[in-house]
């Protein structure tokens, strides 16, 4: 028999003001057989499977047993599995079940503001990819649980402490599947973490980036596409990054000045060094100075 335990939240101006304010949270089990959907949703939530609906929030829902079939305005059809989360996305027609011969044990969490937003807008997150594919996790697991409790106390403040959790679950969602697939071939793995300990260990050398592709036995043009694609990064900016993070050490930790703190770590010249600096910090390097 289906079950399911569910809480609608309220949330203030000044809740908002934090950037994620969470509406609804909850989890529903669902036999072999049952009818879905579920009865018991507050107004806006209940659909129609053939007519879906759309909401005016975010979803994400973690299918921990069972099996189901996903749709929306963007993706056609698409399978839904043991260890999935997906996210519906404000505004987009959406439907989804179980299917009638697993059934499936889901959670879920309904949220809105400018933090999911601004991550929309930059691209990490999209209706054309609503689903992904992590496995079964019980931090997944709690972070749920620890939201739906939170829910139930509502205490003060508890807006922000479930807005923390969303943010921790939408994180791991979007870490989790990407070093999955990364993962599926080690081999890359261990080439960019053996190239970033190179790059790392020799930032007061003339090492180029060109000397570490070469030495990691792939072409430059290739380990850099993997380089970015594993760390976010270019290896170039990479290295920059990590010497202006040494400059910051050695400006306040040391009585090198300037030039030689420049020359020390391969820049150009200290202008262009002081440049680089001013444009990661927003300070100068004499700013960093210790006062005397």
């Amino acid at each position: 028999m289906a079950t399911q335990t569910s809480k609608y939240l309220l949330a203030n101006e000044r809740d908002a003001l934090w950037g994620l304010t969470v509406s609804t949270v909850g989890y529903e089990e669902i036999a072999p057989g049952d009818a879905y959907p579920t009865r018991g949703h507050a107004d806006g939530y209940y659909f129609d499977l053939h007519r879906g609906r759309e909401l005016n929030e975010y979803q994400l829902l973690y299918l921990t047993e069972g099996s189901g079939t996903f749709h929306s305005a963007t993706v056609k059809e698409a399978k839904l599995t043991e260890g999935d989360l997906f996210l519906l996305f404000p505004g987009e027609w959406h439907s989804y079940h179980p299917d009638p011969k697993t059934g499936w044990k889901s959670y879920w969490i309904g949220f809105k503001g400018r933090n999911m937003d601004d991550r929309v807008r930059s691209g990490f997150l999209s209706p054309v990819k609503p689903i992904y594919h992590v496995g079964f996790s019980d931090e997944i697991v709690h972070l749920y649980k620890e939201a739906y409790d939170s829910a139930v106390i509502e205490a003060a403040y508890s807006q922000q402490l479930m807005a923390g959790i969303v943010n921790h679950l939408i994180g791991m969602m979007y870490s989790l599947e990407r070093n999955i697939q990364l993962s599926h071939n080690q081999s890359h793995v261990d080439m960019i973490s053996r190239a970033r300990l190179r790059i790392r260990e020799a930032l007061e050398s003339d090492l180029t980036i060109q000397q570490v592709a070469e030495e990691m036995g792939v072409s430059y043009s290739n380990f850099r596409k993997l380089f970015k694609e594993y760390t976010g990064l270019s290896p170039a900016t990479y290295q920059q990054d990590l010497r202006l993070q040494r400059a910051k050490e050695l400006l306040s930790t040391t009585d090198l000045s300037i030039k030689e703190i420049a020359y020390k770590l391969n820049f150009e010249s200290p202008d262009y060094f002081s440049a680089k600096f001013k444009a990661k910090t927003g300070r100068r390097p004499s700013e960093l100075r210790p006062a005397k």
